[in-house]
């Protein structure tokens, strides 16, 4: 099996003001002849090192299981940033959603050959980075067109954009939480309902007309249940 490439950069963020660092996986069949879906992962080096994504995407690219697929991984520098940029209430919240849109996919479209369709753009993330994830989505529906949410973290401003969006059949979902997920210690040690706000959100969805994939799973808010599913995650999106 051929192994893709992770490319390594720079970008200066205008909509942030500041310089972000950047992995791009492109597959081991990359050719500009070709046409490429594009996934943004937030929490981009969680992905990237305790997903280990680029290996998967590496196996079902090869064995013909999803399409053509570019990942961009987007990190974050330390706690305080993840909040202040994942989070609705978070102060670079908004400045973060028009980097994902508005800077970091025209640069994707220009450096690699893509669909350039909202449908054929897909964002990830898991607890805050998924809820970054939902937000750009809702916000810029004709650029993203695909979610995937593993264990969002979902309060009442995420509800309420919810609530407030005009055309659930834009964007399509794929979002698990774990049934144990009631009490979840997070970063900054205090304890969470992950699962009743999720359950929330999902009927709240089905309300609305959303296109979605909900599973509860019998596990908790880490690593060891997220990624076990993301080759699942990947199949239902870009097969």
């Amino acid at each position: 099996m051929d192994k893709g490439t992770v490319q390594d950069l720079k970008f200066y963020s205008e909509a942030l003001q500041e310089e972000l660092q950047l992995y791009i996986y492109v597959p081991a069949n990359y050719s500009p002849l070709y046409k490429y879906n594009i996934l943004i992962a937030s929490d981009g080096k969680d992905y990237f090192q305790l997903g280990g994504i680029t290996k998967l995407a590496d196996e079902l690219i090869d064995d013909y299981e999803i399409e053509n697929l570019i990942i961009a991984f987007v990190p974050y520098k330390d706690i305080k940033d993840r909040r202040h940029k994942y989070i609705p209430s978070g102060e670079q919240h908004e400045a973060y959603l028009r980097f994902l849109a508005h800077e970091l996919v025209p640069y994707l479209d220009a450096e690699y050959a893509t669909y350039q369709m909202g449908m054929s753009r897909g964002v990830i993330g898991d607890s805050m980075a998924a809820t970054a994830s939902l937000m750009a989505a809702l916000k810029y529906p004709s650029i993203f067109g695909k979610v995937i949410l593993q264990s969002p973290y979902v309060d009442e401003d995420v509800l309420q954009a919810v609530e407030n969006f005009k055309d659930p059949g834009a964007i399509s979902i794929y979002h698990i939480v774990g049934k144990e997920e009631d009490k979840v210690v997070t970063m900054d040690k205090t304890i969470k309902d992950f699962l009743t706000p999720n359950r929330e959100l999902h009927n709240l969805m089905l309300n609305k007309g959303f296109s979605t994939f909900y599973e509860e799973f019998d596990g908790n808010h880490t690593w060891k249940y997220w990624k076990p599913d993301l080759r699942r995650a990947l199949i239902e999106n870009f097969n």
